[in-house]
């Protein structure tokens, strides 16, 4: 059982369609054995048989099923593994000396039928890469000097064109060269809304082309893919041993010494053998043994269809514990790409007038408000002629040179050096503006106050249902932290509805926030990959987001979000509490609880070897099965 329990993650490691095939195959011979077993039980029980041929059936039926139990149990031994197999091996050699042999039979049946169980439940979770592998391309058309051909994936070369029409899946990552399309990644991130792209975005290995025809220049292929990376990561995952797990697997090593002590002890007080080999029986830990590592794997599995990355047991396991979580505000609270709010002349110009000239000074501007500026000038369709010079002021804004007049855009205390004042009217409107979140730029030509233009980051859609829903799910303490003014961070955070924040906050006062909170809480830090690295380096639990095609923040997180939906991180923790509940109901009640109650009754008479085996299996199923609600669970 303790090899089961080790090897039950065969099937999720599965690399290929062979191999899937070949794991397929092995699952249906496991039915052979119980299914002889138990064949062999009923006709023996009938007696016909003994009658006739003098053949005892249901002796034959423990030998068969108990051949394979007794030596993986002397495998152990020789490893010098006290595993929970030698405990069943003495309970059946036993109960076949004293001739209990129904009991022996029933004891490798249903060990055998649990076994099968598992391997059925455990295989299922698998579904999550199966499901990615599924996603793999088989082929792709290639452009050729010659003409389109149809490649084996295997024979795309990097710099290759990669045609894909509407319909069709991606077969490789790399960047659009020409052409535009709506691809939806739901397959990578879990986000059902496809991504509109077009030349010079990148796309993904496995996600599907829904509109318009694309050309893709391949960057990566193979085992070098998001999606092959993905694969990779969730394999390992579940493989990965939770702290609860190893207490488990030290616990199992302990218990078989210790249940062969209390039998001895209740053959010396009762004189009965009977009593004594039906604790043996009903005692052993194999539900123990699986009580952690089937909802880890489960869980696993679920987080990964829905393009959640959880790096293994203990990241699950600490990720359940967590009761304060740390966000930080630009591209994870908000999106991190500012836009124009508002334009407001306080002169004669028109809206667009001052947006012109905003541009103007800004054209050449690498800043991230100048970006805004750019881009919702581009939207109007409006002409920027180039500025004849410009020169950046840190900490102040621009000034620019056309051929006419100076441009003059930034802060108070730009204007302020060009002595331009501003109204109380023009004062009232900034405080406004401010108080919403927003970054006002002042925009004067020569030496003449023009107007404002208001930028702000917006807000993700979701993010205030995904802070209440960590609230509700035990999240004692939400922090946001922030480089931005506290004017701003007081207005962000209000519209997230989190009350505790810190502005102004470098990287090193970000990682000195969460050490304190890590003095009274378990803290998860949400951030948006690499820019955030030395918070969730330091928090108990690193979530980054918004990372598919970046491997380098899929390695650094504890758990890797591969869409931009805040909401995936509250998924991802309540998915990790409920996997904790489960283990500790596995373990309390369907383990130590049966087993206790099990050897008590048997100890006493009231339990024969026969219900002691079914006592002991059921346990076993019905943690399995209890751990396989984690795979379905929203």
């Amino acid at each position: 059982m303790k090899e089961t329990a080790d090897s039950m993650c065969k099937s999720c490691h599965q690399g290929d369609e062979g191999s899937r095939i070949k794991g397929i195959n092995l699952r249906y011979r496991e039915f052979l054995l119980p299914g002889s077993v138990g064949l062999l039980i009923v006709l023996g029980a009938t007696g016909l048989v003994r009658q006739v041929f003098g053949l005892d059936l249901v002796l034959l039926a423990a030998l068969v099923g108990g051949v394979p139990i007794v030596f993986g149990a002397v495998k152990g031994l020789l490893r010098k593994d006290m595993n929970v197999g030698v405990l069943i091996s003495i309970a059946l050699i036993a109960s076949l000396i004293i001739e209990e042999y129904i009991a022996g039979a029933i004891v490798v049946f249903i060990m055998h039928v649990g076994e099968l169980l598992e391997n059925i439940t455990v295989a299922k979770t698998g579904s999550a890469i199966s499901a990615l592998l599924d996603l793999k391309p088989k082929t792709a058309r290639v452009r050729r000097t010659d003409g389109e051909v149809v490649l084996l994936i295997e024979e795309v070369k990097l710099g290759d064109r990669v045609l894909v029409k509407p319909g069709e899946q991606i077969p490789v990552d790399g960047m659009v060269a020409s052409g535009q399309g709506a691809v939806n990644q739901a397959s990578l991130t879990g986000e059902s809304i496809p991504v509109e792209v077009g030349v010079g975005d990148e796309v993904f290995e496995g996600t599907l082309n829904e509109l318009g025809a694309l050309e893709i220049e391949t960057t990566k292929i193979g085992q070098e893919t998001t999606l092959a990376h993905i694969i990779k990561l969730v394999e390992k995952a579940q493989a990965d041993k939770a702290p609860a797990q190893r207490v488990a697997d030290r616990f199992a090593k302990y218990f078989t010494p210790l249940i062969l002590g209390i039998s001895l002890i209740t053959y010396f007080v009762t004189g009965d053998v009977i009593k004594a080999i039906t604790v043996l029986i009903v005692a052993c830990p194999c539900a123990l043994v699986l009580a952690t590592p089937t909802a880890v794997i489960a869980a696993i599995g679920n987080a990964a269809r829905r393009g959640i990355l959880i790096k293994g047991g203990r990241s699950l396991e600490a990720a359940g514990r967590v009761n304060a979580v740390v966000v930080d505000k630009t591209g994870t609270l908000t999106y991190g790409n500012p836009q124009v709010t508002e334009i407001r002349s306080f002169s004669e110009k028109t809206q667009r007038d001052v947006l012109i000239r905003a541009a103007i000074a800004e054209k050449f501007s690498e800043h991230p408000l100048a970006k805004s500026i750019i881009s919702k000038a581009q939207e109007l369709g409006l002409k920027v002629p180039d500025p004849s010079d410009f020169r950046v002021i840190l900490g102040r804004g621009i000034v620019a040179h056309t051929s006419e007049q100076m441009v003059i855009l930034g802060n108070r205390k730009l204007l302020a050096d060009h002595q331009i004042a501003l109204s109380p009217e023009v004062e009232e409107y900034l405080s406004l503006r401010e108080s919403n979140g927003e970054t006002c730029l002042l925009l004067a030509e020569d030496d003449r106050f023009l107007g404002v233009i208001s930028v702000a980051d917006v807000l993700r859609k979701g993010t205030r249902q995904a802070i209440t829903t960590l609230k509700e799910s035990g999240v004692k303490r939400m922090v946001m932290l922030t480089g931005d003014n506290p004017r701003t961070a007081e207005a962000i955070a209000s519209l997230a509805g989190i009350s505790d924040f810190a502005a102004d906050q470098l990287p090193e006062d970000k990682v000195n926030t969460v050490k304190r909170l890590k003095e009274q809480y378990k803290v998860a830090v949400i951030g948006d990959g690499i820019n955030d690295a030395p918070a969730l380096a330091t928090a108990d639990v690193g979530i980054a987001m918004g990372v598919i095609g970046s491997d380098a923040a899929i390695e650094a997180a504890d758990i890797a979000l591969l869409g931009d939906d805040l909401t995936q991180a509250t998924q991802a923790i309540r998915l990790s509490r409920k996997a904790l509940r489960t283990i500790k109901m596995n373990i309390y009640l369907f383990s130590l609880g049966l087993n206790a109650v099990g050897m008590y009754l048997a100890a006493s008479g009231v339990m024969g070897p026969v219900m002691a085996a079914v006592l002991h299996n059921v346990a076993s199923i019905t943690v399995v099965l209890n751990s396989a609600r984690l795979i379905r669970y929203r």
